[in-house]
């Protein structure tokens, strides 16, 4: 009954969209109502490396619940990773999107992940977009207040733009 109140209701979507890291993080914070979608926030947040690396897991994962507590999404929306390479930077990315996880959890927000080939299917409509291609795509289809924005930002806005249009709410 809630959730058909909910459907019926032409209330605008907020995501916290994710790009994982633990030494650089990509936030947005993505709104969709019936002008289209909109970029509330963008940021790429650092730890510093000399920190241990739960001192940063705990930074990341502080940061995360600030950007919650001040825009309120509802949605939390990661990138899933893929390292072929390096085991032991999957392992600490991994362990950085366990942080994300409980903190979305923990305040309410669904946690939702997408792939690279689903994000930039989404985003460009071509699986294998470069992050040129992406990146370009990103500025047609949302505004960017900022003259520059770190890689780490448009991955976390390109995530943003694939769970906005893959969630079936109703907005006008």
């Amino acid at each position: 009954m809630l959730t058909e109140y909910i459907q019926t209701q032409k209330l605008p979507m907020r995501v916290l969209a994710i790009d994982p890291g633990y030494g650089r993080l990509g936030v947005a914070v993505l709104e969709k109502k019936s002008g289209g979608e909109s970029v509330l926030y963008s940021d790429c947040f650092t730890t510093d490396a000399s920190l241990p690396f739960h001192d940063r897991l705990f930074a990341v994962g502080k940061e995360v619940e600030r950007i919650i507590k001040e825009f309120s999404p509802e949605v939390c929306a990661v990138e899933t990773i893929f390292f072929n390479t390096n085991q032991k930077t999957a392992l600490r990315v991994s362990e950085t999107r366990g942080v994300f996880c409980f903190v979305a959890k923990q305040h309410g927000l669904e946690f939702l992940e997408y792939t690279p080939l689903q994000i930039k299917i989404a985003v460009t409509g071509y699986g294998r977009a470069t992050k040129e291609q992406v990146a370009i795509m990103i500025k047609k289809i949302v505004h960017i207040k900022k003259t520059r924005a770190h890689d780490d930002e448009y991955d976390a806005i390109a995530v943003g733009i694939t769970c906005l249009a893959t969630r079936h709410r109703a907005v006008d």
